[in-house]
């Protein structure tokens, strides 16, 4: 595997974990990695890409080698992450537009950025990663009821007792996995040791349920100010495709289609330069189950605005 540089940076007075891969003058992709996850698991696609890219991937704030949130009742918010893009696009490329990638929430949180800074955002790119359910208002008081419940219970991660049981845990919920990717994965995604066990490298707090709800039409509004050309990559196995009703045969809307509120014929329709592909056989973890095939499609999206 082609070594990243681990680097630490403060940003927005956060002290932030992230990985580089590839020339140091090259174009500058950021890698945004998903719920539960770390920059280290984007090894995969980084040794498949050509080595004229900068590639950097953030260990997302809560996660990895990053800080934990000190707040009372803890939790993360898509604001902070897409602050935290930000602060780090201004960091690494205050003068050039980047190219953007994201695996689900760091899909998201790309598609929020690439709307809200459509400047700074040469492509986008988003595997899996394509909004949530909409909340519906009549749910707010028990969201608010189950988050105040919950911060005073408090919450925790399981214990793993050696790294073969996280990666068989791995394997479990993606049987596709390979062994020994799942062993490399469990190196980088748990810490401790054979005695006290091993837990993933993640605050807890990212288990507490969200008090707010997703709001859709917001998130469309941002959408339709990208102007970058997006490609998104979806997973014909992913759970994804229960809630958002797509499946391996959806393509963008021809015209003919029914666009209607909520569906994901709209949330395509709301990006000017969309593409949209489905890999057959795949599961949500798409970067990790089938890199050989995520990452021509990534690079062949990047060298076509380069």
């Amino acid at each position: 595997m082609r070594p990243g540089r681990r680097l630490r940076l403060e940003l927005r007075g956060h002290s932030a974990s992230v990985l580089e891969w590839g020339a140091a003058d090259g174009e500058i992709v950021i890698l945004l990695h998903g719920w539960m996850d770390g920059a280290a698991s984007f090894q995969f696609i980084a040794d498949r890409l050509d080595s004229r890219w900068r590639l950097i991937a953030p260990d997302q704030r809560g996660f990895g080698d990053t800080e934990w949130t000190r707040e009372p009742a803890g939790g993360y918010w898509f604001p902070e992450y897409v602050a935290d893009v930000d602060a780090l696009v201004d960091h690494v490329s205050p003068a050039a537009p980047v190219h953007l990638v994201g695996h689900s929430l760091g899909g998201n949180v790309a598609c929020l950025y690439a709307g809200i800074r459509p400047d700074r955002v040469k492509s986008l790119v988003s595997l899996d990663g394509f909004g949530l359910p909409n909340s519906d208002p009549a749910d707010a008081a028990e969201r608010y009821r189950r988050w105040l419940d919950a911060s005073k219970a408090g919450v925790d991660l399981k214990s793993y007792p050696t790294l073969a049981t996280v990666a068989d845990r791995l394997q479990k919920t993606n049987p596709r996995l390979p062994r020994d990717r799942a062993e490399w994965i469990a190196a980088h995604w748990a810490a401790g040791d054979d005695v006290t066990g091993w837990r993933l490298r993640a605050d807890p707090a990212h288990k507490l349920p969200f008090p707010t709800g997703y709001r859709l039409d917001e998130a469309i509004a941002i959408w339709r100010e990208v102007s970058a050309p997006t490609l998104w990559i979806g997973a014909s196995l992913s759970e994804v495709t229960r809630w958002l009703g797509y499946d391996a045969t959806t393509r963008v809307p021809t015209g003919d289609e029914p666009v209607t509120p909520g569906s994901f014929a709209a949330r395509l329709a709301a990006f000017c330069r969309m593409h949209f592909v489905v890999l057959e056989g795949v599961g949500h973890m798409l970067h990790h189950e089938a890199p050989e095939r995520v990452a021509p499609l990534i690079e062949a999206h990047w060298r076509s605005v380069s």
